[in-house]
């Protein structure tokens, strides 16, 4: 578990390790829909959530679809097509998974506590999922994290994506044919006035016993996540 440590929250990145699925979704994987054991699945989400104090009755989480529809969260709501989730209730922990796209994490850092978690791919990312995810938070004093994903050493890219990310984000961002979404995504939350943009810069496709790549394993992978709440 890879904790950010930020006053007022509870947020851990899990890895892969220390759960109870074989083969290819060793040992954590937290993905309910992936070809892995969906009881084993669901016993390393029951993990994760003890390791960080969470009620796992109370978990919500989206089913994904590299959308930019950030949605709140209400205690156990599960399956909704989003790829935000926001709460500012207590005790009510979020879940988002990735095996290659951006993990991010929102927060409030003055007035009522808050949290969003963001689900972003390269096209959540272009189609504003940061923008809708700090919308809800409200604009002002918020902090980002941004998690563990494929990072720009290994994330080759066609130009039909090379050439919106340019225009976008700038030249920089790509590097050949590969495309750095750590550095799009804290650009993106800068321009939408994040105060703070911590960065793991931990790339999953080069960490192969520590986390999970769907484009380094070809799809027959498991899924990591972060968990986040705000404490009771």
């Amino acid at each position: 578990m890879i904790r950010w440590h930020i006053g007022g929250y509870v947020v851990g990145f899990t890895t892969r390790l220390g759960g109870v699925s074989e083969g290819p979704y060793a040992s954590l994987n937290l993905g309910v829909m992936t070809r892995d054991d969906p009881q084993r699945a669901s016993e390393n989400r029951r993990i994760a959530c003890a390791r960080l104090g969470a009620d796992i009755g109370r978990l919500a989480h989206n089913h994904q679809v590299h959308s930019n529809r950030v949605v709140r969260a209400a205690p156990g709501q599960r399956g909704e097509r989003a790829d935000g989730l926001w709460t500012d209730e207590p005790d009510v922990p979020l879940l988002a998974m990735s095996a290659d796209c951006l993990p991010i994490v929102l927060v409030r850092t003055h007035g009522t506590p808050a949290v969003a978690l963001l689900h972003a791919g390269w096209k959540g990312l272009l189609d504003g999922i940061v923008e809708a995810g700090v919308k809800a938070l409200g604009r002002g004093a918020i902090a980002a994290a941004i998690g563990p994903a494929i990072g720009p050493c290994c994330y080759e890219v066609g130009e039909d994506v090379a050439a919106p990310y340019r225009e976008r984000f700038g030249d920089d961002v790509m590097h050949g044919r590969k495309l750095d979404l750590w550095t799009s995504a804290e650009r993106a939350l800068r321009e939408a006035r994040v105060a703070r943009v911590d960065r793991f810069d931990r790339c999953a496709s080069c960490e192969p016993d520590t986390f999970f790549s769907h484009r380094r394993d070809n799809g027959v992978t498991g899924r990591q996540g972060v968990i986040a709440y705000v404490p009771g």
